[in-house]
């Protein structure tokens, strides 16, 4: 997939788009998405206009909420989907600033030749645009148009932001049924506190991705390492036994026996088995660690 990081394109071929920040992919950013590819043509391009920063990064600092996916996780999402051009460009001054005529008429200077966005999209200068207009722009200027509904699934309207604060929780259930994948946890392992192999309990320390992480507890899940499933038991916390004071991700695999410092490890199908606490001793955590076990106790994995 190529990659542009600015709003210019050397190719003449006619332009699939979809807009939007798509954080988390979730259901209904795939809608969107779906949208694009169905208006592409024979001969034609499919892309993507996205942000590499939150907007809100850049209009309110410090007030951004935290992120459902890397950007390199919004990239490679888009390219499995089929893209085929990505506009990664930084939400700044010009971009906040630009009158939403003058952003219509940068797509059909891109060579847009259809549209996708959600149907509560905005954009341009005080998010003064909004998709009715840009139906309308589109619509004069011969440019296909789809401005797609808001997805609920089981009553409830599929956000980010409802996903966030279900992900936030610790619910990794309900916020993966909105998202329509599993929410995935990836990372360099770099070294501990060792403390895992003197329990029994050895565990590969997980470097803290930039997106969202689950509230601090005990969890079941899946690590995949090396193109290979291991069932899994993960804390997340500052390990309030040893007082640790810093926030990590330690992850335990069944029948694993290989050192991987600086290799990549990722979790997925996180499950909350209970909170961190302290126990009166060391021996009643490795009791109790043990009772956890049968969280990942599972036959598939014997």
């Amino acid at each position: 997939m190529k990659i542009h990081v600015a709003l210019r394109r050397e190719s003449e071929r006619p332009l699939s788009l979809a807009i939007g920040f798509f954080d988390g992919l979730h259901a209904g950013h795939r809608e969107v998405l779906r949208a694009a590819l169905r208006m592409r043509k024979p001969g034609w391009r499919s892309g993507v206009l996205t942000f590499a920063n939150h907007p809100a990064a850049f209009l309110r600092p410090g007030s951004e909420p935290p992120l459902l996916a890397t950007p390199e996780e919004r990239i490679d999402g888009f390219a499995s989907l089929g893209f085929e051009e990505c506009f990664f460009v930084r939400f700044d001054e010009h971009v906040a600033t630009m009158a939403p005529r003058e952003f219509l008429e940068r797509l059909s200077d891109l060579g847009v030749r259809a549209v996708a966005v959600g149907e509560t999209f905005r954009y341009g200068r005080a998010r003064a645009g909004d998709a009715a207009q840009m139906r309308s722009y589109c619509n004069d200027a011969g440019i296909a148009f789809e401005g797609v509904a808001s997805v609920t699934i089981d009553g409830e309207r599929v956000s980010s932001t409802r996903i966030r604060a279900l992900v936030a929780d610790g619910d990794l259930e309900r916020a993966e049924a909105l998202l329509g994948h599993a929410y995935e946890l990836r990372g360099v392992v770099e070294m501990g506190a060792g403390r895992g192999h003197g329990l029994g309990f050895p565990t590969a320390n997980l470097q803290t991705p930039k997106k969202l992480v689950p509230r601090d507890g005990i969890y079941s899940g899946v690590a995949r390492y090396d193109g290979r499933d291991y069932a899994a038991l993960i804390s997340i916390g500052t390990n309030p036994q040893f007082r640790n004071g810093t926030r990590t991700i330690e992850a335990w695999l069944r029948d694993f026996r290989q050192t991987i410092y600086g290799k990549e490890l990722a979790l997925r199908d996180l499950r909350f088995v209970r909170e961190q606490r302290v126990f009166p001793d060391v021996d009643q955590l490795v009791a109790q660690m043990r009772r956890d076990l049968e969280a990942v106790a599972y036959p598939s994995f014997s």
